[in-house]
């Protein structure tokens, strides 16, 4: 069976890898360089219950195998430190919230939030530790895919004809908006930030009623902060409000980040459906995997996994109504 893969984000690559390590003769195609799209600025949090705060349960219950599922295709990747919840005192009732909404966590005290991040001591009186989530780099892991799928024999090509192929798997995230296509566009943007004065060892959520906000760390001092969530198709740079409410955010989080390096800032679209859920549509020969939303590496996984299924099947339902 030949397969087509359009779009080499983390939904495109993610499929290819699951269809090839079955055996299937796979294609991807992007007319863009691979990972150089709304997945080269995701987080790479994979925190399934944190995520149950706004998420469906689907989210969360699909969600749930992506750490092991990252680690069994790119072994070394994933860090297993789970994700801490903070807010400031004045807050409390955000974190009071944020805990209802969800589950799999423990309260912390002062002790123990210095206990799980030193630098954090003394600065927050509770917090929430979600000790069986992960995080990953995505950079590290978009490559890391590509890498594997050239290993096995998979081509990654600008062009192709389409008529070649059985079936076509369109992955193309935002490239697929139209009036038609019932995704919406939202807006995402983030930046990095370098500094030696701090060191975190797990993504850090602080809460806040306006603007919430994940510090996730990539090492040598680098830290990924996210994200706005906003309903715009615009793909301009960052704008200054935005800017200044992720710095500030980053600051009350520690005074430390005040002094940092701002080496990188990006924003991208990421395409949803009404409900937020990603999923797979479409019929026979042409199928589609889009409206990740802020969900991309953490439902990916699940989603290659269920293309898989579908497409292993479809010789078998063929030959009962022949």
């Amino acid at each position: 069976m030949t397969i087509l893969i359009r779009g080499a984000g983390v939904a495109g690559l993610t499929a290819a890898f699951a269809l090839a390590r079955k055996g299937h003769a796979v294609t991807v195609l992007d007319p863009k360089e691979p990972g150089t799209g709304a997945s080269h600025y995701a987080g790479g949090m994979l925190a399934p219950w944190c995520e149950g705060e706004t998420a469906p349960e689907v989210v969360v219950e699909a969600g749930i195998g992506a750490a092991s599922w990252w680690e069994d295709a790119l072994p070394g990747l994933v860090e297993r430190k789970g994700t801490l919840v903070v807010t400031p005192a004045r807050d409390q009732s955000e974190l009071e919230r944020f805990a209802r909404r969800t589950r799999r966590h423990e309260w912390m005290d002062e002790a123990g939030i210095a206990e799980l991040e030193p630098a954090l001591a003394g600065r927050f009186r509770r917090g929430l530790f979600f000790r069986d989530e992960a995080h990953l780099d995505p950079r590290m892991a978009l490559a890391g895919l590509v890498e594997a799928l050239v290993s096995m024999g998979v081509p990654i090509l600008h062009e192709a004809d389409a008529r070649a192929y059985a079936h076509i798997i369109d992955c193309t995230g935002r490239n697929a908006i139209t009036p038609d296509s019932q995704l919406r566009g939202v807006r995402g943007e983030m930046l990095y930030l370098k500094t030696s004065e701090i060191t975190l060892s797990r993504p850090v959520r602080l809460l806040h009623p306006r603007i919430p906000l994940y510090v996730v760390p990539r090492g040598n001092g680098r830290f990924m902060v996210g994200a706005t969530m906003i309903e715009s198709e615009h793909d301009g740079p960052i704008s200054a409000r935005s800017l200044m409410e992720l710095l500030n955010a980053a600051y009350t989080l520690h005074p430390a980040f005040g002094e940092a390096e701002v080496i990188e800032t990006g924003t991208g679209i990421r395409p949803a459906y009404a409900d937020n859920i990603p999923r797979i549509t479409g019929s026979g020969r042409y199928l589609t995997i889009n409206g990740m939303y802020r969900h991309g590496f953490l439902m990916a996984p699940a989603l290659a996994e269920e293309l898989a299924v579908r497409l292993e099947a479809e010789p078998q339902r063929r030959s009962a109504t022949a």
